[in-house]
C-alpha cells in the first residue's frame, strides 16, 4: 500500500458537527457579499480603520484589494460610525449604517445580510491587509465546492518562532478533513518533547481574518449568545464551534499583515509592495 488514505466514512464517523449530512444541492452562480465591518473605537488602535497610510486611510487599501477578488459580486463597508461611512461613501464604495451594539465583526456582517440580498457573505477584517487578493477567492471556494459546508475561513503555516507564543496571532488546529478543531491565541498544538524543530512535516497555522458564510448559518450565529470560550478568547469563530457550527479551513501560501496597534501599522508601511497602487 502506498501513500496514506483518509479514513472510511463507515457507521463509526458520523458528520462532523455542524454540517450538514443531507443531500444539498449545489447553487447555481450564489451571490458572493463581501462586508468590511469597521469601528471606531479600539481599546490598543482609536481610529484605526481611517488612520493614514502611505496617503489613504487603512479601510481603504483593504476594501481596493477586496474589489479585486474574482468570486466577490458587491463590497459593502458596515459601520456605526458615520466619518467611516462618511469617508468611504464618498470614494464609492457602498455603505451600511449598523447598530453601535454589535458584538463582533461577524455579527456587523449580519445586520447587512438581514438588509442586503446574497447567498454567501464575506467577512474581511477592516484591519487585514491582504498580501495577494486570491486569499479571499480561497476563502470562498469551500463554500462553492461543498453545499454541506457552513462557513470557511484560512490559515497559513507560521514561519517565524516568536510568532508561536504571540497572543495577536490566532493559531488553528484542524480535523484530517479539514475542518476546525480550536483556535486560540495561546500556542496549539504544543510541541511537549520539541521535536517541530527536526521535523518538517509539524509545524504549526495561523488564523487569518477572513471568513466566508452562508446567509443562513450567518444569521444562525449572530442569534447565538456569545459563548464561554469566545468570551474568554476573544475570537468570535469559537462561538460557531461551541455551538456545533463547522468551520473548513483551507490553506493558503500568500502573506497578509493584521495590523492591531500602531507599532504594526509603522512596520508594515515600511513595505513598499503592499501599497503600491
Amino acid at each position: 500500500m502506498t501513500g496514506v488514505k483518509e479514513p472510511s466514512l463507515t457507521s463509526f464517523f458520523v458528520p462532523f458537527p455542524g454540517r450538514k449530512s443531507e443531500a444539498v444541492p449545489v447553487q447555481e452562480d450564489p451571490e458572493i457579499v463581501l462586508v468590511i465591518p469597521a469601528r471606531w473605537e479600539s481599546s490598543r488602535f482609536p481610529g484605526k480603520p481611517l488612520v493614514p497610510v502611505h496617503g489613504r486611510p487603512l479601510i481603504e487599501w483593504v476594501a481596493e484589494r477586496a474589489r479585486g477578488a474574482s468570486l466577490v459580486d458587491r463590497v459593502i463597508i458596515a459601520s456605526d460610525d458615520d466619518r467611516i461611512l462618511s469617508h468611504m461613501t464618498q470614494r464609492g464604495y457602498e455603505a451600511v449604517k449598523t447598530s453601535s451594539g454589535a458584538r463582533t465583526g461577524s455579527d456587523r456582517v449580519a445586520e447587512v445580510a438581514q438588509q442586503v440580498p446574497g447567498d454567501i457573505f464575506v467577512n474581511l477584517q477592516a484591519d487585514e491587509i491582504l498580501g495577494d487578493v486570491r486569499i479571499i477567492d480561497q476563502a470562498v471556494a469551500p463554500l462553492l465546492k461543498d453545499p454541506g459546508v457552513p462557513i470557511s475561513t484560512v490559515k497559513r503555516r507560521i514561519f517565524h518562532p516568536e510568532d508561536c507564543f504571540n497572543a495577536n496571532v490566532v493559531k488553528v488546529v484542524c480535523n484530517q478533513h479539514h475542518f476546525a478543531l480550536y483556535f486560540s491565541r495561546s500556542t496549539i498544538p504544543a510541541d511537549r518533547d520539541r521535536i517541530a524543530a527536526s521535523r518538517p512535516d509539524l509545524f504549526l497555522d495561523q488564523h487569518l481574518g477572513i471568513y466566508a458564510f452562508r446567509r443562513d448559518a450567518l444569521l444562525e450565529f449572530s442569534r447565538l449568545p456569545s459563548s464561554t470560550l469566545e468570551e474568554l478568547e476573544k475570537l468570535e469563530q469559537l462561538r460557531a464551534l461551541d455551538f456545533g457550527l463547522s468551520i473548513f479551513v483551507a490553506r493558503t501560501e500568500f502573506l497578509s499583515y493584521r495590523i492591531d496597534t500602531p507599532s504594526d501599522l509603522e512596520q508594515l508601511a515600511e513595505i513598499e509592495s503592499l501599497w503600491s497602487r
